[in-house]
């Protein structure tokens, strides 16, 4: 018996040493697909505002996302963390009296992502996609008259898609570039009693670099 114990030992050991974490950062461009808010509040009133959201990826606080996975050969899992953002334009609010309309301080999404990649495909470069589902937790500013809401709520579910290309540089480290959509349905609670809600779609073109140890 020991013998035949002693020959899965390098079975045993071939998983973990194919197996790595990585650490990753990115900035980007990203903007928002147009959509409605929908305002049920007992000092803003009753509204449906069409909105033709701004990102403004540049802007403090700027647009970023961080991520943890665990890899195999070909396929990965982890922690995903964007800190996105949306504007209303000014024409936008005020079409519905708003001085405020903005999740700025991060429509922040958090995700545990499922990942595939093709190493070799080509050459150097590899290929990979990615999915997963979470949660939103945005920082809600909305002020409208005497109404004003501002803070981080948990608003609802989450869900995003990426697909892009990584680069090996070195032993430890890989630049990658992606394209990457995000998915809320938001229902946030107004200080005043009421409720904002907002199905809201964000698209994202990411550079970044990752640590493998």
């Amino acid at each position: 018996m020991s013998r035949f114990a002693f020959l899965l030992i390098p079975i045993g050991l071939a998983g973990p040493l194919q197996a790595e974490t990585e650490l990753a950062f990115h900035l980007g461009a990203q903007g928002a697909a147009p959509g409605d808010v929908r305002i049920d509040d007992p000092v803003a009133g009753r509204d449906t505002l069409g909105v033709d959201w701004e990102g403004r990826s540049a802007s403090a606080p700027v647009y970023y996302g961080l991520r943890l996975t665990r890899w195999s050969e070909e396929t990965g899992w982890g922690v995903d963390f964007v800190h996105a953002k949306v504007y209303a334009p000014a024409d936008d609010r005020a079409a519905g009296g708003y001085d405020v309309l903005e999740f700025t301080d991060g429509l922040n999404l958090l995700t545990l992502n499922a990942y595939r990649r093709w190493p070799d495909a080509l050459g150097p470069a590899t290929p990979y996609l990615g999915g997963g589902i979470g949660i939103a937790v945005p920082h809600v500013e909305v002020t409208r008259g005497g109404s004003v809401t501002e803070g981080y709520q948990v608003t609802g579910p989450a869900a995003t898609l990426l697909a892009g290309l990584r680069l090996p540089v070195g032993d430890r480290w890989t630049v990658f570039g992606e394209y990457k959509a995000s998915w809320s349905d938001n229902r946030a609670d107004l200080s005043t009693g009421g409720t904002l809600e907002a199905e809201i779609v964000t698209h994202a073109l990411n550079a970044g670099v990752a640590w493998r140890f």
